[in-house]
């Protein structure tokens, strides 16, 4: 970092302008401005970081009009679930609905050995449970959410797609299961994602601003 400092502030000159209170405004301001006054919006919660600050970044600017979701596909931790919900609810008063979907996500993937079969099976049964989500919320509100929050960040877009001409392929099927690679096409929320611009270093230090 000293180095870095002194190439950037000394050598190059470079004006110190920037700070993470300033991105947090232009999300949110950005947020406002994507979702109106009127539209509700569901979050994929993953229980991981990301996802969670997505989502209190999102509640920061919109309130009540966000609706989170867990889902309990039968592949986490031991009591995940629950430690999970409880910090939800307690500690970050997140509003919360969690799914149970471990028959439906263990049912699907029965018998499948590929592991990239599986990153997809899976991520088309959380975009389907999405989508049930939103209609189940339709008759609650009177109207659908038309947009899914998720916590994608600056690395899962490059593991996803590598830069043109670059001949790479590999890195297509890093995040194929979630995110940037593989969200179906006939998707019919619209993504919100206010941290895929950021590394983790810089969403850790988001947190400090949120909370």
């Amino acid at each position: 970092m000293e180095t870095l400092r002194h190439f950037l502030f000394d050598v190059c000159g470079v004006e110190a302008g920037w700070n993470m209170e300033d991105v947090m405004e232009e999300e949110i301001k950005v947020i406002n401005d994507t979702v109106g006054p009127e539209e509700h919006v569901i979050c994929a919660l993953s229980g991981g970081v990301d996802s969670t600050v997505a989502a209190t970044l999102v509640h920061k600017a919109i309130g009540s009009r966000l609706h989170c979701v867990f889902v309990d596909n039968g592949l986490l931790r031991y009591k995940e679930r629950e430690r999970v919900m409880e910090t939800f609810e307690k500690d970050l008063h997140l509003p919360v609905v969690c799914v149970d979907a471990v028959d439906q996500f263990l049912s699907k993937l029965k018998g499948v050995t590929d592991p990239e079969t599986k990153r997809k099976i899976i991520g088309k049964e959380f975009i389907c449970i999405f989508d049930a989500f939103a209609q189940e919320l339709e008759g609650k509100l009177g109207k659908k959410p038309a947009y899914l929050v998720q916590g994608t960040l600056y690395p899962d877009v490059i593991e996803s797609c590598p830069p043109p001409g670059s001949g790479r392929t590999h890195s297509h099927t890093i995040k194929s299961h979630h995110n940037v690679g593989g969200l179906p096409k006939d998707m019919k929320l619209k993504l919100i994602e206010p941290l895929k611009l950021l590394f983790k270093d810089e969403v850790l230090l988001l947190i400090c601003w949120l909370v």
